[in-house]
C-alpha cells in the first residue's frame, strides 16, 4: 500500500493556490488518507483546505525563513517533512520553487524525481504517471519501483480542488533554518496593465507575424498593430501568445512588436498552455505553431488564406478575414 505526501509552498496569507489545488486533486485520486506537507511563513488557512479535502496528516513547517522561495530553506524543509511523513510516493506541483528544490530532495531521501507530470492512476494496483514528450507529440505512460517517487505535476491538468475547510489538527516538523547569505527586500512587478502573459486567464490571443507584414495598401502598420492588440488585451484580460515567426523578428532586423519577447512564444518551441479558448491572428496555423494549441479548447482563428493549415481540421472556426478589420471592430464591442 502507497503513502502518498503532496507537498506545497504556502502564499502570503496562508492559504495555497491554484497550482497546488489541483496537485491536491490529483494526490486524492491515488487514494484516501494522504498527508498534506506546507512550508511558508503561515500554513493555518492551507491546513484548513487540507483537512477538509480529508487529509489523515496534515505537517508543516512555519516561519519567516520558510516565506521566501530559497533552494537552501525549501530544501530542508521539503526533506523534514518527507522523512517524518514516511511516503513513498510525494506530489507536488510544478512551480519554480519546487522545481528547483524537489531534485535535491529525492538525492538525499535516495529516491527518483519526475517532471512534467501530466496525470496520475492507478493502473494494475500500482500507481502510474502520465507525461509529454516531444513537444506534446507523443504521451507516455510511466511507472517506477524506486521510492520514494517525487512528482512534480504540470498546472492546468486536474481540476482545482474546492470544498469547505475544516479545523486541522497540525503535526509541525522543527527544523533548523540553514544559514543563508540573500535577503529579500520586496518584490518588484509589472503594472497589470503592461502584463501580457496570465496563465489564469480564460483566453489566449496569439499574434502571428503577419501584424508586422505589408497591408493591402502596400505599408506596413506596426504602430496600429500595436495599439489593436494590447487594446484588446486590457479591455478582455487575454493572455498574449506569439509565433516563433513572430518572436523570431528582432533578430532579423524586420519591423517588430516591442512588448512581444520568447516568453510569448507558443508552438513547438515555446509554450503548451492551457486556457478554455484561443483566438489565432495572422497566423498560418502550420503544425509547429498549433502544438502549443493542443490543450486549448475552442480554438478559433483570423486569416485571409482560406487554404492556411488553420481551415484544415486545426480550428473549430477560421474567419477568412482581415485581421486589422476584425481587431478594429472587436475592440468596439468588447470596449461598449
Amino acid at each position: 500500500m502507497e503513502s502518498i505526501l503532496l507537498l506545497a509552498h504556502t502564499e502570503g496569507d496562508g492559504s495555497v493556490g491554484k497550482a497546488a489545488l489541483e496537485a491536491l486533486t490529483a494526490a486524492l485520486a491515488l487514494g484516501d488518507g494522504i498527508a498534506v506537507g506546507l512550508v511558508g511563513a503561515q500554513v493555518q488557512a492551507a491546513a484548513g483546505q487540507a483537512a477538509g479535502a480529508g487529509a489523515a496528516r496534515v505537517l508543516a513547517v512555519a516561519g519567516e525563513a520558510f516565506a521566501a522561495p530559497r533552494y537552501a530553506t525549501d530544501a530542508a524543509a521539503a526533506e523534514a517533512i518527507c522523512r517524518a511523513a514516511g511516503a513513498s510516493i510525494v506530489l507536488a506541483p510544478h512551480t519554480s520553487r519546487w522545481a528547483r528544490a524537489l531534485p535535491g530532495v529525492a538525492y538525499r531521501l535516495g529516491g527518483r524525481l519526475d517532471t512534467h507530470v501530466a496525470g496520475v492512476s492507478n493502473a494494475a494496483d500500482a500507481p502510474a504517471v502520465t507525461r509529454w514528450f516531444y513537444r506534446q507529440r507523443m504521451e507516455a505512460v510511466l511507472t517506477r519501483e524506486q521510492r520514494p517517487w517525487f512528482l512534480l505535476l504540470d498546472g492546468g491538468c486536474s481540476a482545482a480542488w474546492s470544498g469547505a475547510v475544516a479545523e486541522p489538527k497540525i503535526e509541525f516538523v522543527e527544523v533548523a533554518a540553514p544559514a543563508t547569505r540573500t535577503s529579500v527586500t520586496g518584490v518588484q512587478a509589472p503594472k497589470a496593465d503592461e502584463q501580457t502573459i496570465r496563465p489564469d486567464a480564460k483566453l489566449l490571443f496569439v499574434a502571428g507575424a503577419g501584424w508586422t507584414k505589408k497591408q493591402a495598401d502596400g505599408a506596413v502598420h506596426v504602430p496600429e498593430a500595436q495599439s489593436l492588440i494590447l487594446g484588446f488585451l486590457r479591455t478582455s484580460q487575454a493572455s498574449l501568445g506569439g509565433s516563433k515567426s513572430l518572436v523570431d523578428l528582432s533578430g532579423e532586423g524586420q519591423a517588430v512588436l516591442p512588448f512581444m519577447t520568447h516568453l510569448n512564444q507558443i508552438g513547438q518551441t515555446g509554450a503548451t498552455p492551457r486556457h478554455p479558448k484561443g483566438l489565432s491572428t495572422c497566423c498560418h496555423g502550420e503544425e509547429p505553431h498549433v502544438v502549443g494549441w493542443r490543450f486549448v479548447t475552442e480554438r478559433r482563428a483570423v486569416n485571409l488564406d482560406a487554404n492556411c493549415g488553420w481551415a484544415r481540421g486545426k480550428a473549430d472556426v477560421v474567419y477568412v478575414a482581415d485581421a486589422f478589420a476584425v481587431m478594429r471592430e472587436l475592440n468596439r464591442l468588447v470596449s461598449a
